[in-house]
């Protein structure tokens, strides 16, 4: 029969009183998902614990009791025979779910439907892949891992994202750099458009990652980096870097001359990067190092970064930089389990080698002082040296950077 209306006149006021029972509304609901399915209206339908008020119901509408078992089942097609025989609805049980719920929408069709609309959603991304063939495979793992559905819900929704998706994308790399929050005021009205967390910077950011080739990786530097490897900067000038004796800018230059430490900004890295490079740059962990070498060796020191802990957006591309023009980049830092977890962090970014920091060195230094403060914490390990992670589990002694301070110096001249 038609699904959007009934044939025959239905007698609504008794189906109403009859089917219409709220306590048969799970029997409508049953029989009118069939319908969506295109299933035929027979066989048995059941609802488990029902209540007092929808077995009398069943038995109402039935003429006989349906049972007394844990769960309630009515057979469709007897529900159908009632409704013929007594002329509520003379083309039975489908005709009185229209009457009662209105037409029906066939599943199929609708489902059909609703996959083209969400196919056309993607058109705009492979029109950008059309122009930039590295974002092909992006475009084709957009739709097939779910993120856009699951962040976007309805294609037209993933439509207008995917649109906005492209429109950033198609205007990176940003040359000269910019700020992410004037970047997004520009292209989308709102200088918050592109904020953590929303649905729009989700997916751009995994489209940078297709462009550029950026390592993935999660937290909030990780996404600072990403931003900042197509020219975007994210709270550009909180991120910074400590150093000593580097050149390739007029400020760095004036700075080694005379021999005083340079903190630069993300900012000035990505819109002022280091002309020149020297072969070697040691890296530390701490700051005392970078200031003792400034201290003593001053002009004449060997060119150091200093991390200050967890490697930041703006000592991550700035190593970057050195390493991609051909600079060994050498690292120490403090021998603890916070330590090791620093340097291999550091590692998964950038190439180092150890400088001074193998077991060997841990065993000489913590030997030389039995006394030292007893390691704590979980272990870690050390992606550069094995053997390094058993050597503090042996010795347990913390070894930071300060104590050994004049061997450090003495590879600074």
């Amino acid at each position: 029969m038609d699904l959007t209306s009934a044939n025959a006149p239905v007698d609504e006021a008794r189906l109403r009183r009859l089917l219409g029972d709220p306590a048969l509304d799970w029997l409508v609901d049953r029989a009118r998902r069939r319908l969506e399915r295109e299933q035929p209206l027979t066989g048995p339908v059941s609802l488990s614990a029902p209540m007092p008020a929808q077995r009398a119901s069943a038995e109402r509408l039935l003429g006989c009791s349906p049972g007394s078992g844990r769960s309630l089942t009515v057979r469709l097609d007897e529900v159908d025979t009632v409704l013929r025989r007594s002329g509520i609805s003379p083309d039975g049980l489908a005709a009185a779910v229209l009457a009662l719920t209105g037409p029906v929408v066939l599943l199929g069709p609708a489902r059909q439907a609703e996959e083209r609309a969400w196919q056309e959603a993607y058109a705009v991304i492979d029109a950008l892949a059309d122009q930039i063939p590295g974002l092909a495979a992006w475009a084709d793992r957009l739709r097939g891992d779910g993120l856009v559905r699951r962040l976007a819900g309805t294609p037209v929704a993933a439509q207008g994202l995917l649109g906005q998706v492209a429109a950033a994308l198609s205007d990176l790399p940003a040359d000269p750099p910019v700020s992410l929050p004037a970047f997004a005021a520009r292209l989308f009205g709102g200088a918050h458009a592109l904020d953590d967390g929303t649905s729009l910077a989700t997916l751009t950011l995994s489209g940078i990652r297709a462009l550029t080739g950026f390592p993935d990786g999660s937290g909030a530097e990780w996404r600072r980096e990403a931003w900042a490897s197509v020219g975007l900067l994210r709270d550009e000038l909180s991120s910074t870097v400590l150093t000593l004796n580097l050149r390739g800018t007029p400020t760095l230059d004036f700075m080694a001359d005379a021999g005083e430490p340079s903190v630069l900004t993300l900012r000035q890295l990505v819109r002022h990067p280091i002309a020149a490079s020297a072969p070697v740059v040691r890296i530390c962990e701490n700051p005392t190092v970078l200031a003792a070498a400034a201290d003593v060796h001053g002009a004449d020191s060997a060119p150091l970064v200093c991390l200050q802990g967890q490697p930041s957006a703006a000592a991550l591309t700035l190593l970057r930089h050195l390493h991609e023009r051909g600079a060994a980049l050498l690292y120490h830092g403090d021998f603890d389990w916070g330590g090791l977890r620093i340097a291999s962090a550091l590692l998964r970014r950038v190439p180092w080698r150890p400088w001074r920091y193998t077991a060997a060195h841990y065993r000489a230094a913590a030997l030389a002082r039995p006394d030292g403060p007893p390691l704590a914490g979980q272990p870690a390990e050390a992606l550069w040296d094995p053997d390094l992670q058993q050597a503090l589990l042996e010795l347990a002694v913390r070894v930071e950077e300060e104590t050994v301070l004049d061997v450090l110096l003495s590879d600074l001249v």
